[in-house]
């Protein structure tokens, strides 16, 4: 008798609202349309810190983290949250920034570990391709 093949589990992916930044409209957009797409989703909610976040990515076992700033804080954030990543052998996550990013700020974020910065008006669909393509090929 032939073994079924296992089913592949869904990419999990992680969306944050860092300090702050009470706006939560988009990041349950973005949430949605990544359930939508058939991903697992994990919404860790307003005000979260970076530590939180990071137990979060750690907890879920999660295959992207999807950082979401409309404060103008990204910078320090991202940073923060690369830095975590790295520091608990989870640079294998892919780690992407959306919201109201000044496209000048991309290329720095880039160096904190962030691997795409989706900007205002990014289509969702443009977010899930990305991630289906880039999830759990991110080299640590």
């Amino acid at each position: 008798m032939q073994a079924l093949p296992e089913k592949a589990r869904p990419t999990k992916v992680v969306v944050a609202k860092p300090g702050l930044d009470g706006h939560d409209r988009g990041a349950k957009v973005v949430a949605r349309a990544l359930r939508d797409a058939g991903m697992e989703v994990v919404y860790t909610g307003i005000y979260q810190t970076p530590e939180s976040i990071m137990r979060a990515v750690i907890q879920e076992d999660a295959d992207v983290l999807g950082l979401s700033s409309l404060s103008g804080a990204h910078l320090e954030y991202a940073k923060e949250l690369g830095e975590l990543l790295r520091d608990n052998d989870r640079a294998d996550v892919l780690f992407v920034v959306g919201g109201t990013i000044p496209p000048e700020d991309a290329d720095t974020l880039r160096t904190y570990g962030v691997h795409e910065v989706f900007g205002p008006g990014t289509p969702t669909a443009v977010l899930v391709d990305y991630i289906r393509d880039h999830a759990r090929n991110v080299l640590a």
